[in-house]
């Protein structure tokens, strides 16, 4: 027998939403699809069901699957920037360099295995990123080793237990250290706990400064 219009299932539409609003949803679906496979897994249809809207919608707002890449890649790597920002101290003054660094490259860590997806799109840089972002987070990285610095000397003005610390070999050291070890937070978490990566870092300290963390 021949079906109807009204014996055919209707097709699901997703409500509307302000551009703005649907851009979000779908850079949001994107990335909880990430959580799940490679950047180079990344398939539209997938985000498009994630975000509970069929494709058209999808296309609408990006218009290729490199387009969506992109946008998720620079928003992911705008927010990193703002974390990384939050882990640099505010004051050196009174802290004594090797425990200030220590600390600061502890909380980088912290930050990398809160949001383990996002810090692998930026600390496992994928082959598929455009040269664009790779530029990006090149700019990123420049950025926070001048405003690290800028803050130790600073500090070596106020205090001179930093007088005699070469400031931009200091603060690229440590974000060196962090981006290793944050790497190997969110790409292996097994093999490389918090516990470990911290462990490391306080018997680094103890080697430099001659105390004991036991």
């Amino acid at each position: 027998m021949e079906r109807t219009e009204a014996d055919r299932p209707r097709r699901r539409y997703a409500p509307r939403l302000p551009p703005q609003q649907r851009r979000a949803q779908l850079l949001d679906a994107a990335f909880t699809v990430l959580g799940r496979v490679e950047l180079h897994e990344l398939a539209m249809e997938a985000v498009a069901q994630e975000a509970g809207v069929g494709k058209p919608v999808l296309y609408t707002v990006f218009s290729t699957r490199a387009e969506l890449v992109a946008a998720l890649l620079e928003r992911e790597r705008e927010r990193g920037l703002d974390q990384v920002a939050a882990t640099l101290p505010t004051d050196l003054l009174g802290s004594d360099p090797v425990a200030a660094a220590s600390a600061t490259v502890e909380a980088f860590v912290g930050v990398a295995l809160e949001n383990p997806t996002r810090w692998r799109l930026i600390l496992a840089t994928p082959a598929s990123a455009p040269d664009e972002y790779r530029a990006a987070l090149r700019t990123s990285r420049d950025e926070i080793i001048d405003r690290a610095d800028a803050l130790i000397r600073m500090g070596s003005a106020l205090d001179p237990r930093w007088a005699t610390v070469d400031s931009n070999l200091l603060a690229r050291s440590v974000l060196t250290v962090a981006e290793m070890l944050g790497r190997l937070a969110v790409g292996d978490p097994a093999e490389y706990p918090r516990e470990r990566l911290e462990e490391f870092v306080r018997s680094i300290v103890g080697l430099l400064t001659g105390e004991s963390f036991e």
